[in-house]
């Protein structure tokens, strides 16, 4: 629908065309406005998501708020504020008018200061972590009210990123680099975030509450986060240089290794992962040769199943990539990388995509509980008192499923680190969010929502081959994870549904 097909909102619209929930996208002057009816109540807001731009007229109205159909942000329809990552700005918001049996659009409300619920304020606190936990945690604390100190210390040698775009969009050459901080240097300063990069902690005395780096300066904390993330894990390669081999989780490593295939011709991308397969796409998309080799027989068979890993290998084999499953690196003479099976590839470097481990040590170092990551109650607090962690590191009781999980995704870390947040204020917010995740392959979305480890069934509604599905994976009669392509609301239903 171009602009001149949408309403003109300020002309009036007859209250009797919008049902409950309904959802209509107009304008306002030069501005695309969406108008939301919630029972008696009528809401003008912003029509795009603030993370990626998406459609909000294509999202889910849920109570008094609405979410995004790409990645599921939450906005509230009454302020605009995003009240649910990954979206951290807010919406715009207009002023609406009933008069007879007409709503009408006027002028744009400015953001009103959030009614400030008294906070507990520890003296300082300090978030261990320069990722997507650590990032919203610090956001929120300021949005929650919060005056005192707050420190972020990184051991990265960059801002905050959006991580998700290192494999995507800015590996494969389409988003410029200025997309990729996730906040501007004015952003910390205006908020009085002290951002520390360069800083690796090495030592945490819980009940002495101070921090030690590596170059030996110490911190003081009232409340702490911890969201030191995840490390690559690394394998040894006989024969390559260390000039042949390149990893992914950083901006620097995103950097490097646009820069190797700036001048070379082609890659062995060493894993099927979601992150092997999305840095397999972006460098078909350089227009490299890209051979992928992974031990499994099916790609993220362990994830997704044996239907949805197939239709991702053939979807990769229809870009060029081509596949050695059931297969290892050997050894590496050169451009020669021999495969265990005999096989010989030529390749200028290689990419080893094969997951990622927990950044378990300082945690470990202060002897807070672990269960295969840092344990956390429903308030994500560790078994230190006013220690909390958040992302990769976090398993936490899962309320849906019923079982302590943890889980590495960019949408849940972001979330747990608000929530957080929160609760070093006093709050007592339980994290009750279903995980979501999504990746991209080529033009296709695949949207998880849920968790499921193990299922002894899987359903498949529509045609995956026809990227048109919903797949949901069901262990003893029960809906653990669902997936969807192309079905964006039903991604947005199931997330509703679980969290019921």
């Amino acid at each position: 629908m171009n602009d001149a097909q949408k309403p003109d909102l300020t002309n009036g619209i007859a209250i009797a065309t919008l049902a409950d929930g309904g959802k209509l996208l107009g304008v306002v002057g030069e501005e695309e406005v969406l108008l939301i009816r919630r029972g008696q109540d009528f809401f003008a807001v912003g029509a795009y998501c603030t993370h990626y731009h998406g459609p909000l007229a294509d999202g889910l109205v849920v109570d008094d708020q609405v979410r995004c159909p790409w990645h599921h942000a939450c906005f509230s329809l009454r302020t605009g504020e995003a009240v649910r990552a990954p979206a951290i700005d807010p919406i715009q918001c207009w002023r609406v008018e009933k008069a007879g049996d007409k709503v009408f659009v006027r002028e744009k409300i400015a953001a009103a200061a959030k009614p400030q619920e008294k906070v507990s304020q520890p003296a300082s606190i300090i978030i261990v972590g320069g990722g997507a936990a650590g990032l919203a945690a610090a956001d929120m604390l300021r949005r929650e009210g919060y005056a005192g100190p707050v420190t972020i210390l990184s051991a990265d040698t960059a801002p905050p990123t959006d991580r998700p775009n290192l494999s995507k969009d800015f590996l494969a050459g389409t988003a410029p680099e200025d997309w990729i901080p996730l906040r501007s240097p004015d952003w910390y300063s205006e908020r009085k975030i002290d951002l520390v990069l360069n800083a690796r902690v090495t030592e945490l005395n819980t009940k002495q509450k101070t921090l030690r780096t590596e170059d030996g300066r110490t911190y003081e904390y009232g409340a702490l986060l911890l969201a030191t993330g995840a490390d690559p894990i690394r394998l040894p390669v006989e024969g390559a240089t260390p000039q042949q081999v390149f990893y992914l989780r950083s901006l620097a490593d995103s950097r490097a290794i646009i820069e190797r295939a700036k001048a070379a011709k082609s890659v062995v991308v060493v894993g099927a992962s979601f992150i092997g397969l999305e840095v397999a796409a972006s460098l078909r998309a350089r227009n490299l040769a890209v051979h992928v080799v992974a031990p499994e027989k099916v790609p993220m068979e362990k994830v997704l199943g044996p239907q949805l890993g197939a239709f991702v290998r053939t979807l990769h084999e229809s870009h060029g990539v081509q596949f050695h499953l059931g297969e290892t690196v050997k050894r590496v003479d050169g451009n020669r990388v021999t495969l265990a099976g005999g096989q010989v590839l030529e390749a200028d470097f290689i990419v080893l995509g094969v997951g990622v481990r927990p950044s378990l040590s300082l945690a470990e170092q202060a002897g807070l509980k672990m269960d295969r990551g840092v344990s956390v109650n429903e308030y994500l607090e560790t078994s230190a008192p006013g220690v909390f962690a958040a992302g990769d590191i976090a398993r936490w009781p899962d309320p849906y499923s019923g079982e302590a999980i943890r889980v590495e995704h960019w949408v849940v870390a972001e979330r747990q680190g608000q929530t957080a947040a929160k609760n070093m204020l006093g709050r007592r917010e339980r994290f009750d969010a279903v995980p979501f995740f999504w990746s991209q392959h080529y033009d296709v979305p695949i949207n998880y929502v849920g968790h499921a480890e193990k299922w002894d069934q899987i359903s498949v509604d529509g045609d995956i081959d026809k990227r048109d599905c919903t797949v949901r994976y069901i262990k003893n009669g029960r809906t653990l994870a669902v997936v969807t392509i192309y079905r964006d609301l039903e991604s947005l239903n199931a997330e509703v549904e679980m969290e019921k």
